[in-house]
């Protein structure tokens, strides 16, 4: 059963690495670089700020710092105890694969871009919920397209970047509540 899924895994990766084209490469390895979403976090951040003031953006910045750490961590954790090697380290796959990334790890599952950018998706979706009711279905497609960019590259299978959506999900909705939770400890109201 795992062996034939992990076959599944590797033909749906070929099939959707390979749908990449040259004239698009240089977009997918724009937005696979962590730099890229910055000015998207600057808005964010300024949104927090406009609706919960200093107190409740610190709050805030020090609940990402340490969900972003989890999701860094745990995929290392996980990384490091599968031993999993990416698609553009596994003989067989690794010839048929459109190659593109500036560099290529040793071992791939699970995803922490996948798992970070959808885990802030959420988070910040479920804060801003309230003001912003739509926001968070424009978090979830960039994190969507974040994902999708793993596989485009080459570094990561699909079973890969939707493990680490499964787990960014769980941690940005625990993060959520934690906020929750510490706006209600400090009496931030919005």
């Amino acid at each position: 059963m795992i062996d034939q899924l992990i076959a599944y895994d590797r033909e749906l990766f070929l099939y959707l690495n390979n749908l990449g084209s040259l004239p698009w490469d240089p977009f997918w390895l724009l937005i696979t670089d962590k730099w890229t979403a910055i000015p998207l976090y600057a808005v964010l951040l300024f949104l927090i700020y406009k609706k919960l003031g200093v107190k409740g953006t610190l709050i805030t910045m020090v609940l990402v710092a340490l969900m972003i750490t989890c999701t860094d961590q745990l995929a290392n954790l996980f990384k490091h105890g599968f031993e999993r090697p990416r698609p553009c380290r596994q003989e067989g796959v690794m010839e048929a694969t459109r190659f593109i990334a500036v560099r290529c790890g040793r071992f791939g599952y699970f995803s922490a871009h996948a798992s970070s950018s959808t885990a802030l998706a959420i988070f910040v979706g479920l804060i801003l919920k309230r003001f912003f009711p739509k926001l968070i279905y424009f978090l979830l497609i960039w994190a969507v397209i974040v994902t999708y960019s793993r596989i485009y590259v080459g570094v990561h299978y699909p079973l890969d970047v939707i493990t680490g959506m499964f787990l960014g999900t769980l941690l940005g909705l625990l993060f959520a509540f934690l906020h929750k939770f510490s706006l209600e400890k400090f009496k931030i109201t919005f």
